[in-house]
């Protein structure tokens, strides 16, 4: 008797989404993905991607459509806000990518989604629905059956939420009402023609500036053609989703304390986006029968590490490997991708709640990071971070 074919429902079209529906394909499971929105999500400005995502990528075969719109930086450039004064220069460039086998890569967040998109169109294994808004799912012995906002049923073999940071399908997999917490930072965001990098600064670099109760991050994104611009600061205003829309004016406000030339640099962008941050309540599961939950859906980071997105491939690529290994045994598949990805999760949420902090210090805090940087060798640094950009997944 022939054996059964798997088949998988994925609630968000985004990057985790996209990326699981991807791994999945290629390891010979049709995939139906199911996004809410009626076009699918183009948000955001820049992302960075460590060696960790470029692997990931490289290995779902979506490299090939984004390689032309990346920057590959050359250093990650720590400043003191105020001041501007240059308190580390450190390796990524070729470094990095001799140490990790691939490169730190910087880009437009559209231009990722894209490039997955048109991965996930290439492949016949994948449908693509957009306007259709899974609200909730059933699990049983042989498969699930999720249900859209419409009222329109779908089967499975299994189902996979990645449908972010307000997912409608995180309390049903959980098992508890798990309550996202605000953190009071908002991020804003914006892009600029990278000619108005003011000459001083290093044209092909990560720039990190630090400030009390803030800091603003900037890089080439668009192949170097534009700068994409991040400021977080401490802000009690709250708004859902990652795209609202914000008056300039606000961010100037949140920047006042810092060097003119950021701030020259700033004022010439006039489209910012911005939105709020959140914590997760612990959740007591990811798991329930055969459905999991994927990316922010089930572990939202601080945007202090730039792994978000990267942890959302990671999850999609571990998932896919515990599923085609499972010999039909979805159920305890789902129960090792969760065991496989928790720990890393935690690690990485960590690691960026405690950047978060030594980013925004203040008085003798700050004076002591600055002098501390100015001491460590650069490489040195750089190194610390090898447990995340050379995580790999683990052979099933």
């Amino acid at each position: 008797m022939a054996a059964k074919r798997e088949t998988a429902l994925i609630a968000g079209a985004g990057i985790g989404g996209l990326a699981a529906a991807i791994a999945l394909a290629k390891r010979g499971i049709d995939v139906r993905v199911c996004e809410r929105r009626d076009e699918f999500p183009e948000e955001g400005a820049g992302i960075q991607i460590g060696p960790n995502g470029v692997r990931i990528l490289r290995d779902l075969g979506v490299a090939s459509y984004l390689e032309t719109s990346v920057a590959t930086p050359d250093a990650l450039s720590v400043r003191d806000g105020a001041s501007a004064r240059e308190l580390t220069r450190m390796p990524l460039g070729r470094w990095i990518a001799e140490r990790h086998g691939a490169p730190y890569w910087t880009a437009h967040r559209r231009d990722l989604h894209v490039a997955l998109r048109a991965r996930a169109e290439a492949e016949p294994r994948i449908t693509l629905m957009r306007g259709t808004h899974i609200v909730s799912v059933a699990s049983g012995t042989s498969g699930i059956r999720a249900t859209s906002a419409s009222g329109e049923a779908f089967d499975a073999s299994f189902l996979i939420a990645a449908d972010g940071l307000w997912s409608a399908l995180r309390d049903q997999i959980s098992g508890s009402k798990a309550d996202l917490i605000p953190v009071g930072k908002n991020a804003f965001r914006s892009v600029v023609p990278a000619q108005n990098l003011p000459p001083e600064l290093l044209p092909n670099a990560v720039h990190i500036w630090l400030a009390p109760g803030a800091h603003v991050v900037h890089y080439p994104v668009n192949g170097g053609r534009d700068i994409a611009l991040v400021v977080i600061a401490d802000d009690d205003a709250r708004s859902e989703g990652w795209d609202s829309p914000t008056v300039a004016d606000v961010v100037k406000s949140k920047v006042a304390a810092f060097a003119p030339q950021l701030r020259a640099l700033l004022d010439g962008a006039s489209d910012w986006r911005k939105w709020s941050l959140y914590r997760l309540a612990h959740l007591p599961r990811w798991t329930a029968g055969r459905a999991a939950l994927l990316g922010d859906a089930a572990h939202p980071v601080l945007p202090f590490l730039a792994q978000g997105a990267v942890l959302a491939l990671e999850d999609a690529i571990t998932l896919a490997d515990v599923v085609a290994a499972s010999n039909g045994n979805i159920e305890r598949a789902l129960a090792g991708y969760e065991k496989a990805r928790r720990a890393r999760a935690a690690q990485v949420a960590a690691a960026s709640e405690r950047n978060g902090r030594i980013y925004h210090m203040s008085g003798l805090n700050a004076f002591a990071r600055n002098t501390t940087m100015k001491v460590l060798p650069p490489a040195y640094v750089m190194s610390g971070f090898d447990w995340l950009y050379g995580w790999k997944p683990h052979p099933c």
